[in-house]
C-alpha cells in the first residue's frame, strides 16, 4: 500500500500561517540539500520531487488558496464549489473521489504515472544560485524552463562619488569568473539604495530570463565628511575671537567651498545649518551640511599675544564653568 501523501505544509517544514519569503527560504534550503544532481542517495529524488511539489503549489496566492481550501483534492474541485460543501460526508462514488481516490479508468497522481514540478518555481529560484555553479550550465530533464535568480553585491562608494554620481566600471567575482560592468550612479544616491541592472544576475535554464543584479550602496568613512540619510555634517574650526566676536569663514562642502556664518558668542559643538547642501535628491529637497564648531587654541602664543591673554584673563568677568 503506498504511503499517504504528506500536507504540503509539512513537506517544507513551514506553518500554515507562513509568509511567502519564509516558503521560499524553506524550499532554498531544503532543494540545496535534496536536488538529485547533488545529492546520490536513492530517495533523493523522490524526495525533491516532493518538494518541488510542495513549492509550486505553495508559491502561488491562488493554488495555494485552493489548497487550504480543499487539501490534496484541490485539483479536482470545480471552480466557485464551497469549501463547506465541499468538506461534508458523501456517500457512493464521489465521496471516493473527493476522498483523494482516483476514479475509475485512468490513474490519479502517483498511481502509475511520473508528474514532474517545478515549471513555476518562483521567479527568484535558480539552480546555479542554489548550489553555486554545480551545474555548470547543466539542468536535468523534465525540469522545464527556470527564471534566474535576483543577485546582490556591495557597491561601496566615496561621499563626493554618491554626491556627484556619474559613470563607473565595476568588477564582481563569482563562480562562473569575473564580471565588468558600466553602472550610472545617480547624483545623491545614499547609503543602503540599491542601483538595478536588469538581466544581469543569475542565469534561467531553458531560455528562461536572467535574474537581475541589485547593487547594494555602501558609503565609505571620509576624513571630512559624516553623511546621515541626505544629511552631511563637517567639522568648522574656529579661532576663540573668530567665536566670541562673530566671523564669516569658509567651510568645505562636496560641492565646492562655501560660507558660513557664525554668530558671536558661539561656543564648540553648536552646528550651523547651510540649508540644500547636503545630498542631491532627484525626487525632492536636497539634504542639509551642517558645519559643527569647535574652538582651537593656539599652542604657541608670540609675546604680544600672550600679553593680551593675559590683559582679557584680568579684565573679563566670563567663567566657562557657570551653567548659562
Amino acid at each position: 500500500m503506498a504511503a499517504a501523501a504528506r500536507d504540503f505544509y509539512e513537506v517544507l517544514g513551514v506553518p500554515k500561517t507562513a509568509s511567502p519569503e519564509e516558503i521560499q527560504r524553506a524550499y532554498r534550503k531544503l532543494a540545496r540539500t535534496y536536488h538529485p544532481d547533488v545529492n546520490s542517495d536513492p530517495g533523493a529524488e523522490e524526495r525533491f520531487k516532493e518538494i518541488a511539489e510542495a513549492y509550486d503549489v505553495l508559491s502561488d496566492p491562488d493554488t495555494r488558496k485552493r489548497y487550504d481550501a480543499f487539501g490534496r483534492d484541490f485539483r479536482r474541485v470545480p471552480e466557485g464549489v464551497d469549501p463547506q460543501t465541499w468538506a461534508r460526508p458523501r456517500s457512493g462514488a464521489g465521496a471516493g473521489a473527493r476522498r483523494g481516490q482516483a476514479p475509475r479508468g485512468g490513474p490519479g497522481p502517483g498511481e502509475g504515472e511520473e508528474v514532474w514540478f517545478g515549471s513555476g518555481m518562483g521567479e527568484d529560484i535558480d539552480l546555479e544560485d542554489l548550489f553555486g555553479g554545480v551545474f555548470s550550465g547543466r539542468v536535468r530533464r523534465g525540469w522545464g524552463p527556470i527564471a534566474g535568480a535576483d543577485q546582490e553585491a556591495e557597491l561601496e562608494l566615496t561621499v563626493e562619488e554618491a554626491y556627484g554620481g556619474g559613470r563607473r566600471s565595476i568588477t564582481l567575482a563569482g563562480p562562473g569568473g569575473s564580471r565588468t560592468f558600466e553602472v550610472n550612479i545617480p547624483a545623491g544616491v545614499t547609503d543602503g539604495q540599491r542601483i538595478r541592472l536588469a538581466g544581469q544576475g543569475g542565469q534561467g535554464s531553458d531560455g528562461a530570463a536572467a535574474g537581475d543584479l541589485y547593487l547594494a550602496v555602501r558609503i565609505a568613512p571620509h576624513p571630512r565628511y559624516r553623511v546621515e540619510g541626505r544629511d552631511i555634517s563637517v567639522d568648522l574650526p574656529l579661532a576663540p575671537w573668530e567665536a566670541t566676536l562673530g566671523a564669516s569663514v569658509a567651510v568645505d562642502t562636496p560641492s565646492g567651498e562655501a560660507k558660513v556664518k557664525v554668530p558671536p558668542g558661539t561656543s564648540t559643538g553648536k552646528r550651523l545649518r547651510l540649508q540644500g547642501r547636503g545630498m542631491p535628491n532627484p525626487r525632492g529637497a536636497p539634504g542639509d551640511l551642517f558645519a559643527e564648531v569647535k574652538i582651537m587654541v593656539p599652542r604657541r602664543l608670540a609675546e604680544e599675544e600672550r600679553r593680551l591673554f593675559e590683559r582679557l584673563a584680568t579684565v573679563s568677568t566670563f567663567d566657562a564653568r557657570r551653567p548659562r
